[in-house]
Parts: structure tokens; C-alpha cells; sequence
């Protein structure tokens, strides 16, 4: 009996002894792995990932519990070998003692490392496993409105939106109202119009100002044959949203030549125009109809006159050479279509 007290005072001697040294070589390493750390951080803010790399592999060499140093080495090599990140990421999250925050930072990387591989189900976990750990984290409940939206699940989208307003006390009227316009499209698609007019309506009551409620409820009267409303909300959308608007240009004219308005069309390029003087799709179609009204001469003009780019300058080209059929003699017209035979071999070549 003595004998198993005197083995067990031994063995827990050795432990100690072991403890004691490892705690020591540690305790002398820190300012070497701290040092290291920074040096990797200091790579990875200059972009250069190789160096980061070599050097945190010599920090969890040095001290093998630096799970930061394993946590920036995973993200690092999530672009890569996002399968490989996983691996590394994965593997803290069985570590012991860590610090709240420490999880709620490995299960960010791993929803970060799933959401690449289009894995949004795993992703999804992840964060809601952060919001087990911080209930009211607000990377969380962002990243899951994000995953909602990529995933067209409208519903989930609204409620995670209505749990941030909650915690922030912001309501985003913006946000509420293009999941009902995404929800309203859903419901065109299933082919419930009512439903999809309905929230449209919706939207645009909860933010006149999100200029797509407009585009889609103009669809909506376009499909029940109500082209006056239809114009009405697909003008307003293309005012509300210059870029975007071009989208529904075609379907302005077509519904005032239908309604009999189409002398309307020219007053409303020139206000698109007056609000955005270098919209170049509306200069084009301003310049179409004013060439159908027979004012040659004031198209040309508007044509020299428009702000063009690469991408944009053959059709001011041919919107030139067009309108020269009529205005230049036949030499003039000649040189210009050579100068247009021009620039187009140097794109094909190009």
C-alpha cells in the first residue's frame, strides 16, 4: 500500500515538474510569439499573405495554444483552400477555456468559410450558433439577411430585418420594402398578381423613395391592360432611378404611341436629361425622335454634343453617320464612314 502512495507521489511530482518546465519555456518564448504575431499582422495589412503565412506557422510552432495565430492562418487561406481553412477553423473550436469572444470569432471565420463554398445551410449554423454564444450580435444577424437574400427566402430575410431593428432601434424602411417587392416578384412568378400588386402597393407606401416598387407595379397594370398606371409607375421609376431607369425607356414609348401621346416622348427624355445631363441612352433616344420629327439638325447637335466612352462611342457613330444621310453631301459621307470603318477594325483587332 505504501508502495502505490509513493509511485502516485512520484508520477504526480513528474507532472508537476513537466507543467512547471513547459509553463517556464512558455513563459520565456511570449515576447518572441508576441513579437511574431505582430509581425504577422503587420504582412497581412501590407497584402503580403506568403510572409503572414511563414510567420504564423512559427508562432504555432512556438506555442501551439496561440489560437489566434491559428485563426488568421485559417483566413488567410480561405481564398485558397477555403476546404483547408475549414479544416484548421474547425479544429479550435474543441479547444478548451476559450473566451467568449474567441468563439463567437471562430464560428464568424467558419460561417465566412462555408458561405464561399456556397455551403449556405453550414453557414447558416455558424452564425446561428454566435447568436447562441451573443444573442444580440450584430455581424450575425447581418450575415444571415445576406444569406436569406442570396438564398431568395424573403420571409427569413424580413424576420432577421425586423431582429436588427430591434436591437438597433433603426428601422430601415428601405429594407422592408424590397423584401416585398423580392416577395411580390415570387408571387408574379407563381402567377397570384393580385398578391404581387398588393405588395408592391405595400412598398411603396412603407418607402416612396425605393424607386423598384415602381418599375414592378407598372408591370403589374401592364399585365392587366391598365397602360395609363403602367406609365404613370414606370415614369416615376425612371425618374426616382436614373440608371436604372433605361430598363424601362422602350416600354414608355411603346405605351405613349399606344395611348396616343407620343408627342409626351420628347418632354420626357428632356426631363430625364435635365436631372441627369449625361444619361447617354436618353440623349440617343432624344435624338432618335427628334430625327423622326424631321429636326436633323438639332439631333446632330445634341449627338455632337454628348459626353460618350469607349464603350458608347460606336453608337454616337452610327447615330452620326445616320443622321449625316440627310444633312452632309456625298463626299462628307464617305469620309465618315470610312472613319467608322476604322474604328471598327481596331476593336476587331483589339
Amino acid at each position: 500500500m505504501n508502495f502505490i502512495y509513493v509511485y502516485l507521489g512520484i508520477l504526480f511530482a513528474v507532472v508537476l515538474g513537466a507543467y512547471l518546465y513547459y509553463r517556464s519555456i512558455n513563459s520565456n518564448n511570449q515576447p518572441l510569439v508576441d513579437a511574431l504575431y505582430t509581425e504577422a499582422l503587420n504582412s497581412m495589412v501590407n497584402g503580403d499573405t506568403n510572409s503572414a503565412i511563414q510567420i504564423l506557422k512559427r508562432v504555432v510552432k512556438q506555442d501551439s495554444n496561440h489560437v489566434r495565430a491559428y485563426l488568421q492562418l485559417g483566413n488567410i487561406l480561405r481564398n485558397d483552400n477555403p476546404e483547408q481553412a475549414i479544416k484548421i477553423h474547425q479544429s479550435l473550436t474543441v479547444r478548451p477555456n476559450l473566451s467568449r469572444q474567441l468563439q463567437v470569432d471562430i464560428h464568424s471565420a467558419l460561417a465566412d468559410d462555408y458561405k464561399l463554398l456556397s455551403n449556405n445551410f453550414k453557414a447558416k449554423e455558424e452564425a446561428k450558433l454566435i447568436l447562441g454564444i451573443e444573442k444580440r450580435n450584430l455581424w450575425a444577424i447581418n450575415f444571415l439577411i445576406n444569406i436569406s437574400v442570396d438564398n431568395q427566402n424573403w420571409e427569413e430575410a424580413f424576420k432577421w430585418t425586423k431582429q436588427l431593428q430591434k436591437i438597433t432601434g433603426k428601422k430601415a424602411a428601405i429594407d422592408e420594402a424590397r423584401f416585398d417587392v423580392y416577395k411580390g416578384l415570387d408571387c408574379l412568378e407563381g402567377g397570384d398578381i393580385e398578391k404581387a400588386k398588393s405588395l408592391f402597393k405595400k412598398a411603396i407606401k412603407m418607402n416612396p423613395e425605393f424607386a423598384l416598387s415602381y418599375r414592378h407595379l407598372g408591370d403589374v397594370f401592364e399585365q392587366t391592360r391598365d397602360l395609363v398606371k403602367a406609365l404613370e409607375n414606370w415614369e416615376k421609376f425612371a425618374l426616382k432611378d436614373l440608371n436604372g431607369g433605361t430598363a424601362v425607356y422602350a416600354k414608355i414609348e411603346s405605351a405613349l404611341f399606344d395611348l396616343g401621346r407620343y408627342s409626351e416622348v420628347e418632354k420626357f427624355y428632356r426631363k430625364i436629361l435635365q436631372l441627369s445631363p449625361s444619361n447617354f441612352e436618353a440623349t440617343i433616344r432624344l435624338a432618335n425622335v427628334l430625327e423622326e420629327k424631321g429636326e436633323s439638325a438639332a439631333a446632330l447637335a445634341l449627338i455632337e454634343n454628348a459626353s460618350s466612352n469607349e464603350e458608347n462611342d460606336i453608337r454616337i457613330d452610327l447615330m452620326k453617320l445616320k443622321l449625316s444621310l440627310i444633312t452632309s453631301t456625298p463626299v462628307e459621307l464617305a469620309h465618315k464612314i470610312d472613319s467608322m470603318i476604322e474604328k471598327l477594325l481596331k476593336i476587331d483587332v483589339n
